[in-house]
């Protein structure tokens, strides 16, 4: 979903500007409809190539990291497998695909600016502040929720068909 990953960065850098030079954007539709009267409908893809590149980079690491929790939860024993365990695990990998780590820059030969998500978001509040954490929320929610609240049940179903497979080609 280019347009709104658009949308999101041009609101994002928004705040960055001179008074002057800001667009204002009032949300996310109102950005979208901004950016195609001023500059065309095809300004909606710009850098697609490299959306479709990190969308494969954030799935396999949303996927990982559900994955990674949920078993984590089961082992420890800490929730029974359920509705429960299937959010708190989308959750986690909602968090790992929308943090800053995802976005850090390291230049070669330099140390990266986070060792991982949660020193991430310490080092943003206290750099910034709580309020940093959110920003951009609502485009990173229209581009994320819908594919974070299906996941998981497309993969309890996969999970179970391979189980259903398996068990046929054992028989």
């Amino acid at each position: 979903m280019n347009p709104a990953d658009v949308a999101m960065v041009r609101m994002q850098a928004d705040g960055r500007l001179l008074v002057v030079d800001r667009r204002n954007y009032k949300s996310v539709l109102d950005a979208i409809a901004q950016m195609v009267r001023g500059e065309g409908i095809t300004l909606l893809w710009r850098g697609s190539s490299m959306t479709i590149n990190r969308a494969m980079l954030v799935t396999a690491s949303q996927l990982a990291t559900y994955d990674s929790v949920k078993e984590m939860i089961l082992e420890k024993g800490l929730m029974r497998d359920g509705f429960g365990t299937h959010v708190t695990s989308s959750f986690a990998a909602g968090f790992v695909a929308s943090t800053r780590v995802m976005n850090m820059k390291v230049e070669a030969g330099e140390t990266a600016p986070y060792k991982g998500a949660v020193d991430c978001a310490l080092k943003t509040v206290r750099a910034v502040g709580i309020m940093a954490l959110y920003k951009g929320f609502l485009s990173t929610v229209s581009r994320q929720a819908p594919f974070t609240m299906f996941m998981p049940v497309v993969l309890i179903c996969f999970h179970s068909m391979f189980s259903i497979l398996s068990e046929n080609s054992s028989r």
